[in-house]
This record gives C-alpha cells, structure tokens and sequence, in this order.
C-alpha cells in the first residue's frame, strides 16, 4: 500500500542514510569492547607477574631472575620495580595496553604484589647491601 504523497522507491534513500549514521557508532562500540578487552588481558598478565615475582623474591632469588620471571608472564614491554621492607618484599609491574585504541590512548596499567621472605637472612633486615638493587620502601639500599 502506498502513503498519499510518498513516492514508491524514496525509501531506500531513507534506509542508507540510517545506515551510514548508525555504522561509525556500532564501529566505535566495536573498538570499545576490544580496546576494554586487551585492557583486561593485560590487566590480567601483569597481575600473575607480579605474583610470580613475589613468589620469586620470598624464595630468595636475585633480581635478575626476577625480572625474567616477570617479563616472561607479563610481557616484553612490562616494566617492574621491586622494593624491600624489613622482611617484606614488594614488587610492582606496570605496562601499556596494546592494540589501536591502545597507541592512540595512553592507558598505563599497574599490579603490585608483596611477600613476606621465606629465605633465611634475606630482606632489608637481614642485610641487601649485597649490591642486588633491592630497596627499601624509602629507596635505601
């Protein structure tokens, strides 16, 4: 059935230009959704670095082993930062979300784990003046 004073066959311009309205914001939604999905996967990667290098460091490993620990689980591009008190280690990994909304938005993500020494004589109390780069939460050595 055709409406009085609508010519059959102008629908379909209507109908196009919904659709090229409506696409760059079910585009941009799209980016969204990933862009918050590799936040989360990165998120998620630092996160068992650093409790990997927590776990490391109650061990009584070198900082040198740690940071290859950390950087094997979270990822080339993680930064990590370990800081000891008294007998508690603490360590903090932080990184860059990837991807295109990633580069075009500078999210840093951080995760920071902390343990108490399981070696004997290790941590600040015990004595890290061994030139191993570890420092206290004050950034003495």
């Amino acid at each position: 059935m055709v409406h009085p004073g609508v010519v059959p066959g102008s629908a379909r311009g209507a109908v196009t230009a919904e659709f090229a309205v409506a696409l760059p914001a079910v585009l941009a939604l799209l980016a969204m959704l990933l862009a918050g999905a590799a936040a989360g996967m990165t998120q998620l990667r630092i996160e068992e670095g650093a409790r990997a290098g927590a776990r490391a460091l109650a061990r009584g490993e070198d900082p040198g082993a740690v940071e290859r620990t950390v950087r094997t689980l979270a990822g080339r591009s993680a930064a990590s930062s370990i800081a000891a008190d008294g007998e508690w280690f603490s360590i903090t990994v932080t990184d860059h979300v990837s991807g295109p909304l990633g580069a075009s938005i500078p999210w840093t993500l951080t995760a920071r784990a902390s343990t108490r020494s399981e070696a004997p004589g290790t941590g600040a109390a015990g004595g890290t003046g061994n030139g191993s780069g570890l420092t206290d939460s004050k950034g003495n050595r």
